[in-house]
């Protein structure tokens, strides 16, 4: 099974982004995936590869739980090359009881997590049976970590060592992360931990890198914005002081959000193979959507590639070069636009325009682009349908990317990113547009 620009899931349930390489001369991205149903369940890894991080070839389930430590399921976690192989972290789900009528469920949210990973020779074949190793078993002692909420390793490379990255809680109360470090990829030992106001009350999915010597934490702390709607679990990034042999982490207080339509979660980055910082994250989807008979009814995707820079003390969110590339052909006449394919659309606003596109509506208001999704998205009052930038000073500059069930409005160059899902887009575009742009067809790619 294919995807192009955006991956979503081969059938049934996906949600976090896991594993994100480029290895070998591919990228390889793994994924939360239930295979049984479109709805979150006992977690395995999925696995697609690129050679363009836009066309996606899906080759299956990877990993899947196989030891009494990681039974109930494979939760997130990362991947790195060494020694010409390459080496999967992921956490390790254990329930202490199940639901009677679903064992894909833990009673009462009792379970415990430890740290494992899986060897791979080669980036394709997965020995679940004789490859795996528990490398940080449940954490005991609450004033380190907590024994079920600790969880999602990024594992880098710094010097001649390895270290690693969890995020985890205190007393379910307040976010923290966590600190390994290991010489050799295999043997971990505890360094350090940081909590800080903005890690909510768990926090998911940290990340930790460098851009433009300038080092950036993201990552998604539960509970962060509870204003009665869903979702109140986002994520976010800031630019922070690290010390990496320590493992001395500062956070200040402001932060921005990685995607300002407040659907996207779970971020992780890698670099590309020019040696970019590429982020790709998960898209939340409150119903399936149902597919073709090859597919069927699914459920989660990913958003376009991403490109992450620093400019100003600001962190940005480009498209990529290669989606900015593909997604080059100009279409003569909105008329001709083919829905069934993405497509792009540039323009520029001003206060009191409206840009429609299929009943989505993109806007400015105070200062900020707006975009309100309630005629593309359902009777689903719970659900924020207007999204917001921050003010952006008088400047408006639009380039849309539109599917089927996503359209990301990257602002400014990617100043600020508007990534919202939706249902039954119609097929019209109305409003002032400046150029138009689609994918090449597979006659054209292959020039």
């Amino acid at each position: 099974m294919k995807d192009t620009l955006h991956l979503r899931a081969p059938g049934n349930w996906i949600n976090d982004p896991n594993g994100f390489i480029y290895y070998k001369g591919k990228y390889h991205l793994f994924y939360q995936y239930f295979p049984y149903a479109p709805e979150w369940g006992t977690m395995h890894w999925g696995h697609a590869v690129s050679e363009d991080l836009l066309h996606w070839n899906h080759l299956g389930v990877a990993l899947y739980p196989t030891k009494d430590y990681d039974r109930n399921g494979i939760f997130s976690g990362s991947a790195l090359e060494k020694d010409g192989k390459m080496y999967l972290y992921y956490s390790a789900v254990k329930y202490l009881e199940t639901e009677d009528e679903d064992i894909h469920h833990a009673k009462g949210d009792a379970f415990e997590t430890s740290q494992a990973m899986l060897v791979s020779e080669d980036g394709f074949t997965f020995d679940n049976m004789g490859a795996k190793k528990q490398i940080i078993p449940v954490v005991r002692d609450e004033s380190i970590a907590d024994a079920t909420h600790t969880r999602d390793p990024k594992v880098w490379k710094y010097g001649d060592m390895y270290y690693m990255i969890l995020g985890s809680t205190i007393s379910g109360k307040k976010g923290r992360v966590l600190f390994y470090k290991s010489a050799d990829g295999v043997n971990w030992e505890y360094v350090s931990q940081y909590s800080h106001e903005n890690f909510g009350t768990i926090l998911e999915c940290p990340d930790l890198f460098e851009i433009q010597g300038q080092y950036v934490f993201q990552g998604s702390p539960m509970n962060i914005l509870e204003d009665g709607l869903e979702y109140v679990h986002h994520s976010i990034c800031t630019l922070v002081d690290f010390r990496e042999g320590e493992c001395g982490l500062s956070l200040p207080k402001e932060y921005q959000f990685v995607d300002y339509g407040l659907d996207l979660y779970a971020p992780q980055t890698n670099v590309d193979k020019d040696g970019r910082r590429v982020m790709v994250a998960w898209l939340r989807m409150p119903e399936a959507v149902k597919e073709d008979s090859e597919r069927g009814t699914w459920n989660g995707m990913m958003c376009t590639p991403r490109m992450m820079e620093v400019q100003n003390g600001h962190i940005y969110f480009r498209m990529h070069t290669e989606a900015d590339k593909y997604l080059s052909k100009e279409v003569q006449n909105r008329k001709d636009v083919d829905y069934d394919r993405p497509f792009r659309v540039q323009t520029t606003l001003k206060e009191g325009d409206v840009l429609d596109i299929g009943g989505y509506r993109i806007y400015v208001e105070e200062d900020c682009v707006k975009a309100d999704r309630s005629r593309v998205f359902g009777n689903r009052k719970n659900y924020r349908m207007v999204s917001s930038t921050p003010q952006l000073k008088g400047s408006y500059g639009l380039d849309i990317v539109v599917d089927k069930n996503l359209i990301e409005i990257f602002v400014n160059n990617g100043e600020y990113v508007i990534s919202n899902v939706v249902y039954n887009l119609q097929r019209e575009l109305t409003g002032p547009i400046e150029k138009i742009l689609a994918g090449w067809d597979d006659e054209n790619e292959k020039k």
